[in-house]
């Protein structure tokens, strides 16, 4: 390097490079912890999670939920029916379908990470090459500071 300025990079640079940029599923480790338990259940949760996520189940607890709805509506009674709508219906059938969402927005959020990753690596590329430009701009004026100085001879 020239004399004028010594390039220090910056240490979360290596950081950034090694771990990549976050992701979700990144998360689980520091979830549910490192040990062996903290990865038994990352996994059973994520499995059921993946299970239980689809629409499919969806479609699925929407029938089991179908199955007591002649017997609470049969009853005429109020307070039984709306119990039925809350607490069977509304809570079997959303379940899955909020997680069906959240996988979404989970997928969303991977690839904007990713994004942001992408677009920080390139920005740092293109400043270590306007270090590069520079470092050279810093040799050329010492040259030309050189001949300036340099006695002339005539």
């Amino acid at each position: 390097m020239s004399d004028l300025f010594d390039y220090i990079p910056h240490p979360h640079m290596k950081r950034r490079e090694a771990s990549g940029p976050p992701k979700v599923a990144g998360a689980a480790a520091a979830l549910h912890g490192p040990g062996l338990i903290g990865r038994i259940n990352a996994k059973v949760g994520l499995k059921i999670t993946l299970i239980v996520g689809t629409m499919w189940s969806a479609y699925l607890f929407t029938l089991l939920a179908l199955v007591s709805a002649p017997s609470a509506f049969g009853t005429h009674d109020k307070i039984i029916i709306v119990a039925w709508i809350a607490q069977t219906f509304l809570q079997l059938v959303l379940l899955p379908i909020i997680i069906v969402g959240q996988n979404v927005q989970a997928a969303a959020a991977d690839a904007r990470s990713q994004a942001t990753y992408d677009d920080a690596s390139a920005v740092l590329e293109e400043a270590k090459q306007i270090q590069a430009h520079l470092q050279a701009q810093d040799l050329a004026i010492q040259q030309i500071l050189a001949q300036l100085s340099a006695p002339r001879s005539s």
